[in-house]
């Protein structure tokens, strides 16, 4: 059973976050599930650190980018909107090039709150890092305000 509240392609959710961080970081959505939504990221000049590997604020940025994503999806988009509220990230092993994929999958759909695990990999499938981030559900802004 899906839980999505309304069908989503790979191409609206690329488009709607044209221009944002996503493109500046090199993110690409790679998969719709029935529960989950993939995207990938390069290790390159935008996403290491001095020292030559991923850096860790990289990662966070993916994984919530991934499970916000998500998460808007899983509500009522003209009466609700989600917004991070918190965020752990536990980086396991480091990575140099190539690409990781992160996965968001939710642990809790609730009316207030959502929590989301978002595992990263390398192309290896190798853990990289895993980051739980919960979401505030909040009622949407009136127009103008």
């Amino acid at each position: 059973m899906s839980i999505w509240f309304k069908p989503m392609t790979l191409q609206e959710v690329a488009q709607s976050r044209a221009g944002t961080m996503v493109d500046h970081l090199g993110i690409t959505f790679t998969l719709i599930g029935d529960d989950f939504l993939t995207a990938i990221m390069p290790v390159d000049n935008r996403t290491r650190q001095p020292m030559g590997i991923m850096h860790g604020g990289a990662s966070c940025a993916l994984a919530e980018t991934v499970a916000s994503i998500a998460a808007n999806y899983c509500i009522d988009p003209k009466q609700k909107v989600c917004v991070g509220l918190e965020i752990n990230t536990s980086h396991v092993k480091m990575v140099r090039d190539g690409f990781v994929t992160a996965t968001a999958r939710p642990l809790h759909l609730g009316k207030s709150t959502q929590l989301w695990d978002v595992p990263i990999t390398d192309d290896e499938g190798r853990l990289v890092s895993t980051t739980r981030i919960r979401m505030a559900v909040l009622d949407r802004p009136a127009e103008g305000k």
